[in-house]
């Protein structure tokens, strides 16, 4: 098959190269290729036949679309099989390999090849023309991204502005400074006007706050507040993604909260999966169409970086063995593949074993794993009967993902999206939330002694205060009972600190506060037309605060042994007691912090 090849030398390793050079869908949409969606059709094998068609170079193009081959810092290979357009065969190959510097440093040397395999007599006549063509942009490309990569320019390409819908400039701006004005815009409304105006469609169509915060240099929580005080304005749109759990891919996306299904059906993957708040369900941002439409579809659907927790990807023939060159490093891996078939989950620990990595077998009735052959070597072998793409994946999810309780358990969502609930009837298991309960000592006797005007603003006062002080610790209130407040966290330890927070403050308003904080699994309802938690741990939390005498903090067992926490009891004068609560059978420990402590 002819081939044209461009090869280039860097001074940066490969670890730092392939995530900039492997973003496929970044590169095609800077090369000036159009969006496209697939038509995927699942096959009697349960495997997944994917066809696209498009237009390039003012060619009509009709193709099936191969799944890509990659190696994790290494390679990456793609040919997409075409029955209309000028080639019948046409895709990429990339190699990635670190070379000796001198004095310790470690540089790159890439290749870059453009495989084709002519259609029509314009692909054979012109095809080698196109190739150069092609290359040559391809070339600009890399040289532009490597200097983004180095730092040496502020952004990944040179490219011409998109196109804006009429008065999308001016309409940007006014939304900017009403994100701006919001108390959790946190100054960053026209920062993400400008990203909106001008970034690319692959950073806009699911941005993702907490790398949003790394990109602007600003701290998570600020980032999360001022897209959802953005999404409040009408600047972006809030998406809530139910992300399929083998390729991780937003397979179904949906505005409201209350709209989300309790499963989906992942065309690609050809499997049905559940919603897992905790796990899968996360919520993502959008430039708000009046001001930047984004198309339909992607620039690169199944590239690297599209599934960046897939280390290696093999597509075998029937019959067909292949080896990967692969060092991987110590962790929670599955061997699978890409159509439902089972999986194999591997705990490596290259200092056992030899150090080797076991391999994946796939046959008629499933995968199943090989011995592992010599480290830095991975054999894959197909005995299905049918092409299969074979694949190594990390376990792990990435936290890069706002999660649904992590998103409802901000103050900012609470305040910005009161009316965001389940719909009626649905529930939601979280499996860890820290719950802090407060509740005023003596009001009863406040409200006689200064009377009620001015207890009342007292004690409106606190509830300020406490909500402040839930806030800057990355928590939300739930609601207020009475005089008390019910306050939710994701880390105990977050709950513990505004717990000292308040105990600290609180005094300068002559007041006396009970606090009890417990964490564990809870059910998230709709109750009251709002977000509520739901059990024995909202029970639980609830019994603790009243073992409270004022001006200490009574924190749970589980929290108190909680390795975030314990590092800050560490001298603090403490008291273990134990008591039988209401509604629990046997006695429940405790630990109270003294007051002297708290202040």
């Amino acid at each position: 098959m002819p081939r044209a090849t461009w090869t280039w030398t860097f001074d940066l390793p490969p670890g730092e190269l392939w995530p900039v050079l492997a973003d496929t869908n970044r590169f095609n949409e800077a090369m000036g290729l159009p969006p496209y969606v697939l038509e995927e059709t699942p096959q009697a094998n349960g495997t997944v036949l994917r066809r696209g068609r498009g237009k390039a170079a003012g060619f009509a193009l009709e193709w099936e679309e191969k799944p890509y081959e990659w190696t994790e810092g290494r390679h990456f290979a793609q040919s997409r099989e075409f029955t209309r357009g000028p080639f019948r065969r046409f895709g990429p190959v990339f190699d990635l390999e670190p070379i000796d510097l001198g004095r310790g440093k470690v540089g790159s040397r890439v290749s870059y090849a453009l495989e084709y395999e002519p259609l029509t007599l314009t692909g054979r006549l012109f095809g080698a023309r196109l190739a150069k063509q092609a290359g040559g942009i391809v070339e600009k490309r890399i040289l532009e991204a490597v200097a983004f990569a180095k730092g040496d320019r502020p952004t990944w390409f040179d490219l011409k502005p998109p196109e804006l819908p009429a008065g999308a400039r001016e309409r940007a701006a006014a939304l900017a400074a009403e994100v701006d004005r919001s108390p959790y815009g946190n100054g960053l409304g026209q920062r993400l006007a400008d990203l909106v105006l001008t970034g690319m469609a692959t950073d806009l169509g699911h941005i993702k706050p907490r790398k949003l915060a790394r990109e602007l240099g600003v701290a998570p929580r600020a980032a999360i507040e001022a897209c959802l005080a953005a999404t409040r304005a009408g600047l972006l749109a809030m998406k809530w993604d139910l992300l399929c759990t083998n390729c991780r891919g937003a397979k179904l996306t949906v505005s409201a909260l209350s709209e989300l299904p309790r499963g989906a059906h992942c065309p690609s993957c050809n499997i049905d999966y559940d919603r897992d708040f905790e796990k899968n369900v996360e919520l993502s941002f959008a430039p708000a169409p009046a001001v930047r439409p984004l198309a339909v579809g992607g620039f690169c659907l199944s590239g690297p970086m599209a599934t960046p927790h897939v280390r290696v990807q093999v597509l075998l023939q029937p019959g067909e063995t292949k080896s990967a060159s692969v060092t991987l490093p110590a962790g929670a891996y599955r061997l699978r593949t890409l159509h439902p078939g089972g999986f194999v989950d591997i705990d490596h620990d290259p200092q056992q074993a030899g150090g080797g990595f076991p391999g994946l077998r796939v046959s008629a009735t499933g995968v199943e794993a090989m011995p592992a052959g010599p480290p830095g070597t991975v054999a894959f072998a197909n005995e299905a009967g049918f092409e299969v793409a074979a694949l190594i994946e990390d376990r792990t999810w990435t936290r890069d993902a706002l999660t649904a309780p992590e998103a409802v358990s901000l103050q900012a969502f609470r305040d910005l999206f009161a009316e965001a609930t389940l719909r009626p009837g649905d529930e939601a298991g979280v499996s860890h939330v820290a719950l802090l309960f407060s509740d005023l000592r003596g009001s009863t006797a406040l409200y006689e002694r200064i009377g009620d005007a001015a207890a009342f603003n007292m004690v409106r006062e606190h509830f300020a205060l406490l909500a402040a002080i839930v806030r800057d610790h990355d928590g939300a209130v739930v609601k207020t009972i009475g005089d008390a407040v019910m306050a939710a966290f994701g880390d105990p330890a977050d709950a513990v600190r505004a717990a000292f927070e308040m105990q600290r403050r609180i005094a300068d308003h002559e007041l006396v506060l009970k606090l009890g904080v417990h964490a564990g699994p809870s059910v998230m309802v709709t109750l009251n037309d709002r977000l509520d938690y739901f059990g024995s741990t909202v029970n639980m939390a609830a019994r603790l605060q009243g073992q409270a005498e004022g001006g200490d903090i009574v924190l749970s067992r589980a929290v108190a042994e909680d390795p975030a926490v314990q590092p800050l009891l560490a001298g603090l004068s403490s008291r273990k007691e134990s008591v039988l609560l209401k509604g629990f059978t046997d006695p429940i420990g405790f630990v109270r912090l003294l007051p002297a402590a708290a202040v």
